[in-house]
């Protein structure tokens, strides 16, 4: 009994993420928005699509996983592969707020770029991660059925 509550509490923790990221979209609309307020109105697009990358990296994502293997947790691989890929979720937001801030302001800055090279290189490195994790995992329940049959 006491194993099934702490899979039931690990699976809820998917899901906890996938509300947060959907918290940190509407607050990233919100930014663009006041930015974009006292910015005297002018708007970049790199700032009002950074909700995207949580949204859909993000909660998509994670929502995704939860339906696709709902234990991936159990992986010895998942926290790594969570970190990164939320690493690299963080850093493509972070950029394109950077970028946003500084399209605005009428220059450029050869750190944005390596936002994006981070970003897209953790996130890579993490969902590649994810994925062996999810595989690892479906593996193991298969073998789990087997050995009950």
């Amino acid at each position: 009994m006491y194993t099934l509550d702490i899979h039931k509490a690990e699976r809820k923790k998917i899901l906890k993420t996938v509300l947060v990221y959907l918290i940190l979209s509407v607050l990233a609309v919100v930014v663009d928005n006041v930015y974009a307020l006292f910015g005297h109105g002018v708007r970049s697009a790199s700032m009002s699509l950074m909700f995207l990358y949580l949204l859909l990296g993000g909660a998509l994502g994670y929502f995704l996983l939860w339906l696709i293997a709902p234990g991936v947790y159990l992986s010895k691989w998942y926290r790594l592969g969570y970190n990164l890929y939320n690493s690299g979720i963080a850093a493509l937001t972070v950029g394109g707020f950077f970028k946003g801030i500084l399209d605005i302001a009428g220059t450029e800055s050869d750190y944005t770029r390596m936002f994006s090279i981070l970003g897209w290189g953790m996130t890579a490195a993490g969902l590649v991660v994810l994925i062996v994790s999810v595989i690892n995992c479906c593996s193991k329940s298969e073998q789990q059925r087997g050995k009950t049959i």
